[in-house]
């Protein structure tokens, strides 16, 4: 499955209860398709470019990373708390 996804302004955190206890970790939510058209929203914790960090588009990456969509509906509406 290929899928395209833009970052929005909204953050959620992920509670992860287990048998040490409980886990919390912030995640963005970003929004996009599928190649079919069907709405998906994914929960990033972590991003990282496969690049050197000397490599000049670092800068070009680490400034698109700071841009954000306005969420859809259904996604503004998630709560910012998530038991997984």
């Amino acid at each position: 499955m290929k899928i395209t996804i833009e970052s929005t302004s909204k953050m959620v955190t992920l509670v992860q209860h287990h048998e040490a206890g409980r886990h919390e970790t912030p995640a963005r939510v970003w929004q996009g398709e599928t190649e079919s058209g069907i709405p998906v929203q994914v929960y990033v914790t972590r991003i990282a470019p496969e690049i050197p960090k000397n490599d000049p588009r670092q800068k070009e990456f680490e400034r698109d990373l700071t841009s954000v969509a306005d969420p859809r509906p259904e996604i503004a509406a998630i709560p910012l708390r998530l038991v997984i």
